[in-house]
């Protein structure tokens, strides 16, 4: 690594961090790039020399909050379960985090981001690589991904292949469970539900594994 690298990561760790402590103290609708500069010491152009959006930075602060959710998942992927099981598991695991906390996955896994850069979740691992240390690597690739359907769909397309479910259903499957967490998770956010994020995710478990046991019965999304 050399000089310049080093550098940039070390720039890339105060503004980031800078950006955590913001959210953190006063929620993400006080983030401004001016307080993002003072919290880390330098002046506000020198932010755009790292980060060309400042949705960009938001997803790599939100980021620092994420590891209490990635080494539950892990918990509850056990070999004792079927692929089918991992796979709803691993939902539940989702729904419980993202309903307890829905701002924060909304900016990761939802939020609009302007001009958007290639493999955020690499770049991001790749400066915090403590982050995913104990991930297993045969999961690790899901891990790099920001599209919720296709980060389900290679425990759907290993179940498919153990003939637990339809091949053809892959997409199907991963496409409308995806769509029932995000409807709940607008929701939650826009406060037009009631439901405790308990009930939230209990009430969004019933429909996926609705789709997931009877997906014989929906028309194939290609």
């Amino acid at each position: 690594m050399d000089k310049k690298d080093v550098k940039r990561r070390r720039m890339w760790a105060y503004f980031i961090e800078a950006t955590a402590a913001i959210i953190e103290e006063e929620g993400y609708d006080h983030i401004t790039i001016r307080k993002i500069a003072d919290k880390a010491g330098y002046n506000s152009a020198t932010i755009y020399n790292y980060f060309s959006e400042l949705s960009h930075l938001t997803f790599f602060a939100s980021m620092r909050f994420l590891k209490p959710y990635t080494s539950a998942f892990i918990n509850t992927i056990e070999d004792n379960k079927s692929i089918i099981e991992q796979y709803l598991s691993g939902w539940e695991c989702f729904c419980e985090f993202s309903y307890q906390n829905p701002r924060l996955f909304h900016t990761i896994f939802l939020m609009n981001i302007r001009e958007e850069p290639k493999d955020l979740f690499k770049q991001y691992y790749d400066l915090y690589e403590a982050d995913i240390v104990e991930f297993p690597n045969s999961l690790k690739p899901a891990l790099y991904e920001r599209n919720v359907a296709i980060r389900g769909e290679s425990l759907l397309k290993a179940a498919a292949d153990k003939g637990e479910i339809p091949q053809s259903k892959v997409k199907t499957i991963s496409t409308m469970t995806t769509l029932i967490w995000q409807g709940m998770l607008t929701s939650i956010l826009n406060r037009q539900t009631s439901l405790t994020s308990n009930e939230a995710k209990q009430e969004t478990m019933i429909s996926i594994r609705n789709v997931v046991y009877h997906a014989h019965l929906f028309e194939t999304i290609t």
